[in-house]
């Protein structure tokens, strides 16, 4: 049962506090109200997560950063008459009531309006009138008012809004003629008849319906337009880039020299399905491991998968009894020809190489989350249908980057799915245990017998974890991830050097991310940093446009999607703006550009789901990439992964080729 005042207490401190609100009366407020009495049933457990979340009448409840930081741009005191416009569930009023004199709020839906009175009612919270009404008119019988917040985004700020402010009052508003381009505005009356404005730049809100807002088919009135600000970057990032010969060239290899003599590089890239980033990661690696000794290609797959391909690259037995590797979703993550191509590079490489010599390829998660999620769905596909459902939305939808409020609805636990814990981790204990005992006889050194008693003393707490698909199994994964890239090392000795490949949200510094800011979550980048210093660097990859493989749910087919061009707001956009088509830029080597690129801006971030309709949403974080990166490669268009089917049955292959049909 989750602590929802722990839950809250933590809300404020890490996801409001954390990122930079100090106001102690918001602070206060916030830890005294409740965001659970204003979430839909079934929603209590995602109440303090800092996202918006669906409400009624398709609206939603914004998240609680935002609304900690609109409030305290709108600079609300003890004594003050505020306005809000668009009441939804009432949160947002409810908050500023435990700080100023009277809130004054009006919805335009009649229902909503109806249930956030009787939560004020039921709160005890007497200083709260509700209207039911055309918010973009305000509300001329209550004012002047010292503060109007506007939960919604307009064309421009309502001329009535603006005409209802005290002198001295805020007006705080969402503002943009495109969804997509929207600014956060401050306005402040500072005499009868001037204003003065403040851009605190992207957002994304619900439109403003009304008379001086949008109309119900999307078109505007003629009241202002948001502030425009040119961006200036692309062209020092087109004087800096570093344009990419040929994957087969070598001397694209010879760019990265300058990283040779790390312990570990990681390389990112921006999804699971693009064959630019696999065959940039594979040109790089050949390079390390050729020219400059790197003798460990450690990867974001499930350790007993990977063995089966180090068994190939390196020329060792066949194991009986298993199955091929890479059977279970997402199946093209590892099963395509680029892969394909570079472990048979790897095996040519090791041919005429001592054991102790030769480049080996591993798996980073031992416990083997995707071969354990597939056995949940198969027990939860027999037993409980609803919950296999529930199951595979929690899978697909709790990342890092997730901010989608719809897709919080569709997994929402069920008792019947926590009726299936017990089933559930019994079976992953047990498949662990096997995978185990299949390495003690392959005689994989670096798990030694205390590290197999770690790693099942610490298995049920793991799987319970994985089985919720919550938040906390993200920084279980990433912290046993790099433990087991230590061991790797280790075993390799003091001169073992490493290449990880993994996605952008792993490899990049999370502290420096919406991850590490908002969520308090880490990776094996942020790890990696934090433990071998300048001896890491982390490399991300990124792209304007072109196809995806990807599926559109969890446990989904495979399907090869079109990429929205980037968002304006974005560090793809600067990128594709820069007019170079491919490139690394080395976020080290020109200082004045790095400084211009640490403002946070949008990071687009595709996994082995990606829903292009609610992109925004579901796949942009907000990020400083100057430090998550050391550096970054960009290709404006990329083309998606090909598959491995029938059409590339070989013939005359090794026992142990891992991509036999």
């Amino acid at each position: 049962m989750l602590d929802l005042p722990r839950a809250r207490d933590r809300m404020v401190n890490i996801h409001v506090g954390r990122r930079g609100i100090h106001d102690r009366e918001i602070l206060q407020a916030m830890r005294e109200v409740p965001r659970e009495a204003f979430v839909e049933p079934g929603f209590e457990e995602f109440a303090y997560e800092d996202t918006p979340l669906p409400i009624a009448d398709g609206q939603t409840i914004s998240q609680p950063y935002i609304v900690a930081f609109m409030i305290e741009m709108a600079d609300v005191k003890p004594g003050d008459h505020v306005l809000e416009i668009g009441t939804g569930s009432g949160y947002a009023a409810a908050v500023m009531s435990r700080i100023v004199e009277q809130v004054y709020t009006i919805e335009r839906h009649p229902g909503l309006a109806e249930t956030a009175k009787r939560r004020f009612e039921k709160l005890g919270y007497q200083n709260i009138e509700v209207r039911t009404g055309d918010g973009t008119k305000g509300w001329p019988q209550a004012a002047p008012f010292d503060a109007i917040v506007v939960t919604a985004s307009g064309p421009g700020a309502p001329l009535a809004l603006q005409e209802q402010l005290d002198v001295g009052g805020r007006l705080v508003i969402p503002v943009g003629d495109d969804p997509d381009l929207q600014r956060l505005l401050k306005v402040t009356r500072t005499g009868a008849a001037t204003y003065s404005e403040e851009d605190f730049g992207g957002v994304r809100f619900v439109p403003l319906i009304g008379e001086q807002g949008w109309s119900e088919n999307g078109t505007a009135t003629d009241v202002g337009r948001p502030l425009r600000h040119p961006i200036s970057l692309p062209d020092m990032i087109a004087a800096a880039a570093e344009p990419l010969p040929n994957f087969d060239d070598p001397a694209f290899g010879a760019l990265f020299d300058r990283f040779a003599d790390r312990r570990i590089v990681l390389l990112g890239e921006a999804s699971h399905g693009t064959s630019e980033f696999y065959r940039a990661r594979a040109a790089i690696t050949r390079r390390l491991i050729e020219r400059h000794g790197f003798t460990i290609v450690a990867v974001e797959a499930d350790w007993p998968d990977a063995a089966a391909i180090d068994r190939y690259v390196r020329h060792r037995r066949p194991r009986t009894g298993t199955g091929a590797p890479f059977q279970r979703f997402p199946t093209w993550m590892w099963r395509n020809t680029d892969v394909a191509a570079f472990t048979d590079w790897m095996r040519r490489h090791n041919e005429k190489l001592e054991p102790s010599a030769q480049a080996g390829f591993y798996g980073l998660d031992i416990y083997n989350m995707s071969g354990s999620i597939g056995a949940v769905l198969d027990y939860l596909d027999r037993v409980d249908p609803q919950a296999a459902k529930i199951a595979r939305e929690r899978y697909g939808c709790l990342t890092p980057w997730q901010h989608d409020p719809s897709t919080y609805g569709r997994a929402v636990l069920t008792a019947g799915y926590q009726k299936c814990e017990k089933a559930v981790l019994e079976q992953c204990r047990d498949l662990l245990a096997k995978q185990l005992e299949y390495a003690k006889r392959d005689g994989t050194d670096f798990l030694d017998a205390s590290q197999n008693a770690r790693l099942i003393a610490s298995a049920e707490h793991y799987y319970r974890i994985m089985y919720y698909g919550g938040a906390e199994s993200w920084n279980l994964r990433d912290t046993h991830m790099f433990e087991t890239l230590e061991h790797l090392l280790h075993a390799g000795g003091p001169n073992a050097k490493a290449v990880v490949w993994a996605h952008n949200s792993h490899i990049g510094d999370a502290r420096f991310t919406e991850m590490g800011v908002v969520r308090d979550e880490l990776n094996i980048g942020q790890l990696c940093r934090q433990r071998f210093g300048d001896e890491a660097a982390l490399i991300g990859m990124g792209t304007h446009s072109g196809t995806v493989a990807a599926a559109s749910d969890w446990d989904g087919k495979m399907e090869v999607k079109q990429i929205r061009a980037s968002h304006a707001d974005s560090y793809e956009r600067l990128c594709h703006d820069s007019l170079v088509s491919r490139f690394l830029l080395d976020l080290g080597r020109d200082t004045t550009l790095r400084e211009r690129l640490l403002e946070r801006r949008l990071e687009r971030f595709i996994g082995v789901i990606y829903r292009p309709e609610t992109e925004l949403g579901s796949h942009y974080a907000d990020a400083s990439l100057p430090r998550q990166f050391d550096a970054f490669l960009w290709f404006d268009k990329t083309a998606a992964v090909t598959p491995l089917g029938r059409e590339h049955a070989r013939t005359g292959v090794p026992d142990t080729y891992p991509f036999g049909l």
